[in-house]
């Protein structure tokens, strides 16, 4: 993508995929357990479509994105202290387009490649010890408490001379508290969590517009999701999901953009299928219910 202009080249730091797509989590069930020495291998496709807010700050309108991203994940669950606890290792790879109108001109941008890969470890704190198959199949759930700590490493795809990347260029830690309750065929599920950043120390840099390096940074972003679900039967379930996160606030060099924060909020709803004895399909739909600033 090319400008013209330093307004414009600073402000489309905003233009950033894994930025927009970071908070905007909806994952029911995150804390449900399962049995001791359980392994599942997840094959996940997701596509994001849709505006990027800029809230006046930059010269820029019209800007979309549409983003197809693939997801390859390993799951296992162990004995962590006589609790239930879990790790889960995901590798995203994206495809995406760009595109909006910078100073009366039209700009476009396309990328493709490796996003940053992460690992979650989930530890039930109550409600749920570690359990073999055939205790587990005479366990029912009550209320359950659970943390977990998902850890963002920065080995996807990046190119400090580009604005637009899959990749961060930087760690991100979100440390979470999970709780889910049972009654009967339903299920509610409330998570609080907040996201980390460490610097991004060349951002933008070495090219005709910025010889020289440039560090940026990310203020914390908290966020805060619920689901309600209900089970047809065993693995047949649908469930209604809300979020919202705030925070966040982009530095350049030290220079702050307040008109960065982010308040806002998605709203959807998951549906789970069985297909076989051990395979199961998994289809959701989310929208921007409420965006003040980054994708909607």
């Amino acid at each position: 993508m090319r400008t013209n202009g330093w307004p414009l080249i600073v402000a489309c730091l905003f233009l950033w995929p894994p930025s927009v797509l970071s908070a905007q989590d909806l994952a029911p069930r995150a804390y449900l357990i399962t049995p001791t020495h359980s392994n599942v291998i997840i094959l996940s496709y997701s596509q994001f479509s849709g505006t990027l807010e800029f809230a006046g700050a930059v010269p820029i309108t019209g800007a979309t994105a549409n983003a197809n991203l693939l997801i390859f994940s390993y799951y296992h669950t162990l004995n962590f202290f006589g609790r239930t606890a879990s790790v889960t290792i995901a590798m995203p790879y994206g495809i995406g387009d760009f595109q909006g109108t910078a100073l009366d001109a039209p700009k476009y941008s396309y990328r493709s490649g490796f996003l940053d890969s992460f690992v979650r470890f989930s530890v039930n704190l109550k409600g749920g010890p570690a359990m073999k198959w055939s205790e587990f199949a005479e366990w029912r759930q009550k209320m359950l408490l659970g943390a977990s700590l998902k850890i963002v490493a920065p080995t996807g795809q990046y190119d400090p001379t580009r604005l637009i990347n899959w990749a961060n260029n930087r760690w991100g830690f979100k440390p979470e508290f999970g709780y889910s309750q049972r009654w009967g065929h339903w299920v509610l599920d409330g998570y609080a969590g907040i996201w980390l950043f460490t610097t991004n120390p060349e951002f933008f840099s070495r090219n005709i517009y910025f010889p020289n390096i440039q560090i940026q940074t990310q203020q914390p972003i908290g966020t805060f999701e619920g689901h309600l679900s209900y089970d047809f039967k065993p693995r047949l379930w649908i469930s209604l999901d809300a979020n919202f996160w705030f925070g966040g606030k982009i530095s350049l060099n030290g220079a702050q953009n307040p008109v960065t924060l982010q308040r806002s909020s998605r709203v959807g709803a998951t549906g789970s299928v069985p297909l076989t004895k051990h395979q199961s399909l998994k289809i959701s739909y989310s929208n921007g219910a409420y965006i003040s600033y980054g994708g909607n």
